[in-house]
């Protein structure tokens, strides 16, 4: 067993390793050039659309809305509490500002994603409108390639069960008993009898269950940390001028903290920015396959907001919680560190603040790659095999809450990353798509609005 962990350790060295950033990083770069910014420069028609896609705008499943919520349910999770904190303890607070780059060219690639997952998606036998990197890859490159759908589907559905789902309830059932002490078994089977019960109805339920949930506990997480820093606002501008310092200059050794070089800084920003968002990986296409959408630009628009949302604005907040409290040279790691700063401005509540977010973000993130394994299950064996899948998915639950991880971590890790190669592939493949289309929806708008500008009297 020592050996097999070493021999995947070694391979999840090599798929989280430089290249990998380089080729995530340089996709989004590449697509925010040839898109001509497009993501920043639409970022509030972007917002437009999704307050307009609260009612449904066309044919598929669940709102525009809804869609989003369903995937940022599944991205607003540990990366933006203990992830976070692992990469400011790691690599110092410049890291902060790598975790923003990557957020800003992601936006480019998690919009390329939605609109490729919209134009090449597909009905199937329960009329479900199904799509993602799998049927983009299998109805925009070809049957020569289908073999490269089939590695995708293959590494999220087992990828789920790891970083999706157990990894998710041994957080949840950790911070509870740590704080709560509630016994980590009835935290396991409580969780799985609600997952179970949403899953029931399928995407439709939890895109309900999304579409409530998680714009109450994003709101909420903000909120605390807006007071939390309402209550230091003068060390808020030092924080800043620490974070874009340490971005580009070594990071000395100081209290429990090590020193962190620049490439380490970088290297940590980049690495917890994208488990955060989830940029690239391949993973929220497969949710706004299903928006109720006439247009695969306007679905694109809102999906480029998860990692605005993600990682700009949720990541932000616990990341200046963290340099602001000066509790990043403590040498506490993850979510200790997190807790550590908020308990340390809100003494008594604080830490209780990040127990409570972490639990809702893990929980909610449960639900949210459901419905991605269940789609890459779909993919490989049918309809029929649905079914299965949410058994053992609800299974999975309980057990992710008693036991201990760090082999299960490891292996969802390593494939995470290996779901990232066909999606990044197919992305480079078929951007003159997402290109061309983009071109014509816009200009066709900027024809009608200067048509209604003409008729105007």
């Amino acid at each position: 067993m020592e050996q097999i962990s070493e021999a995947i350790g070694y391979v999840n060295g090599l798929v989280w390793g430089p290249p990998m950033l380089v080729l995530i990083l340089g996709t989004g770069l590449y697509l925010s050039v040839g898109l001509g910014g497009l993501p920043l420069r639409k970022l509030g028609f972007g917002f437009r659309m999704l307050w307009s896609g609260r009612r449904e705008q066309g044919q598929g499943d669940i709102t525009p809305f809804n869609a989003l919520m369903t995937s940022l349910s599944a991205t607003i999770g540990t990366g933006n509490i203990a992830g976070v904190g692992t990469a400011i303890a790691i690599g110092g607070p410049g890291a902060l500002f790598w975790m923003w780059m990557t957020a800003l060219v992601g936006m480019a690639t998690k919009y390329a994603e939605a609109v490729l997952a919209v134009r090449y998606r597909e009905v199937d036998e329960n009329n479900n409108h199904v799509g993602g990197p799998m049927y983009y890859i299998r109805n925009g490159l070809g049957k020569n390639w289908i073999w490269l759908a089939t590695l995708f589907a293959i590494f999220g559905s087992l990828a789920g069960f790891g970083i999706g789902n157990m990894v998710q309830a041994n957080s949840v059932a950790d911070a509870l008993e740590s704080k709560f002490g509630v016994s980590e078994w009835m935290t396991g089977v409580v969780m799985a009898v609600l997952v179970g019960l949403v899953l029931i109805g399928g995407i439709r339920w939890i895109a309900q269950v999304a579409g409530k949930l998680v714009p109450f506990m994003a709101t909420a997480y903000l909120l605390a940390g807006l007071v939390v820093l309402g209550l230091n606002i003068g060390a808020v501008p030092d924080a800043f001028m620490t974070i874009l310092r340490e971005a580009f200059t070594p990071t000395a050794q100081v209290g429990g903290f090590a020193g962190a070089t620049i490439m380490l800084a970088i290297q940590m920003g980049v690495a917890r920015g994208i488990f955060s968002n989830e940029a690239g990986l391949g993973s929220a296409p497969i949710a706004h396959a299903a928006a109720e959408t006439d247009s695969p630009v306007r679905q694109g628009t809102v999906a480029m907001l998860g990692t605005f949302i993600d990682t700009i604005l949720i990541c932000t907040i616990t990341g200046l919680v963290i340099v602001v409290s000066g509790t990043w040279t403590s040498g506490e790691n993850g979510a200790a560190l997190s807790a550590l700063a908020f308990g340390a401005v809100l003494p008594g509540t604080g830490a209780y603040v990040v127990a409570l977010g972490l639990a809702l973000f893990a929980f909610t993130t449960i639900l949210g790659w459901s419905v991605y394994g269940e789609r890459c299950v779909e993919y490989l064996f049918g309809i029929h095999a649905i079914i299965p899948f949410r058994l053992l998915w609800v299974a999975a639950v309980p057990l992710g809450a008693l036991v201990k991880l760090d082999f299960v971590w490891l292996v969802a890790d390593t494939l995470n990353a290996m779901m990232a190669i066909p999606n990044l592939i197919a992305l480079l493949l078929l951007s003159p798509v997402v290109f061309k289309v983009s071109r014509d929806f816009f200009a066709t708008q900027k024809a009608a609005q200067k048509a209604a500008r003409s008729a105007a009297p």
